[in-house]
């Protein structure tokens, strides 16, 4: 590997929110990176940062570590072993795929046996926080995989990640992203409950939860998601969809590890009702509304200036 990690050759593979927002840190830091997306113009963005734009997955195998983080188990595979993925070369292979794509554990292992056919080490590399983390350098990345190819993308992951944890050399870094995000839904829900019960007292959604985020229940998350829950902007950064796939995703391990998930069941079953009721493409923030609505009252954007903790 070279003594100065921005002079290895990156392939990033997904120009979707996260993906664009993690390869223009990338490209920030110093990095070559070539970039492949399904739908070229977003990946033709990032050209403007300095980004070489490819015309197939394939082209990537000349990248020493390439990164995948696309919409799910069936994208991966496509990108990856397909007829025009990244591993379809043969004996013109990146050294390490990292794969930050929230996918199952039948996926993985069949992207790690296509790996190994053609001598690609595999790491799974889920992240969390959404865009405005990134761009705030708040990013966070659980990793497990082959230590050598930990060792040699390491550098590239402190570029966009403020702190990396390994945790394993299978995919122990998969179930633990799908742990952090059964997390995510059981509180979020918890937060548009309490809001929504402060609210009916009469007291301000935004006096509330300054007082939750100063106190020592608070945290990053409830901070980030506090200017949707108060002005009810609902662009999405994660949708109901992905909500739910992690969900399940994350029950179904429960089933199989014998571990009673009760309360990730519940909320799987609170946003399956509200993905009926119209809330899919939003965010998940917009539980606050369904909540709302289950208690027969209709809420306003409160209009005022919030901060996100993240500036």
């Amino acid at each position: 590997m070279p003594d100065n990690p921005s002079k290895t050759r990156i392939g990033w593979i997904g120009a979707g929110r996260m993906g664009a927002a993690i390869a223009a840190r990338l490209l920030a830091a110093g990095t070559e990176v070539w970039v492949w997306n399904r739908t070229r113009s977003k990946a033709e963005a990032l050209a403007d940062l300095g980004a070489k734009v490819v015309d197939s997955p394939a082209e990537l195998a000349e990248c020493e570590v390439v990164f995948t983080m696309v919409a799910g188990p069936a994208d991966v595979l496509e990108v990856t072993s397909g007829a025009q993925g990244v591993l379809s070369r043969g004996d013109v292979h990146p050294d390490v795929l990292v794969d930050s794509t929230t996918i199952d554990q039948q996926t993985s292992s069949q992207l790690r046996e296509a790996a190994a056919k053609v001598g690609t080490e595999v790491l799974a590399a889920p992240v969390s926080g959404n865009p405005k983390v990134v761009k705030s350098g708040k990013l966070t990345v659980v990793v497990s995989g082959p230590k050598s190819a930990y060792e040699k993308a390491l550098p590239h992951l402190e570029e966009f990640g403020r702190k990396v944890t390994y945790v394993g050399e299978s995919d122990e870094a998969r179930l633990v992203k799908i742990c952090h995000n059964l997390m995510l839904g059981v509180v979020a829900q918890s937060m548009a409950e309490i809001t929504m019960l402060a609210e009916a007292s009469g007291v301000k959604r935004s006096d509330f939860l300054e007082f939750l985020n100063d106190s020592v229940m608070g945290s990053v998350f409830t901070q980030y998601k506090t200017p949707a829950f108060v002005n009810l902007d609902f662009t999405p950064t994660f949708t109901w969809h992905l909500l739910r796939k992690d969900l399940e995703l994350g029950l179904a391990a429960g089933e199989e590890l014998n571990v009673p998930l009760p309360m990730a069941n519940l909320v799987r079953s609170i946003v399956v009702e509200g993905i009926e009721m119209g809330y899919a493409e939003q965010d998940f923030a917009a539980l606050l509304v369904k909540e709302a609505r289950a208690s027969g009252r209709e809420i306003v954007p409160e209009n005022i200036e919030v901060t996100d903790g993240l500036s």
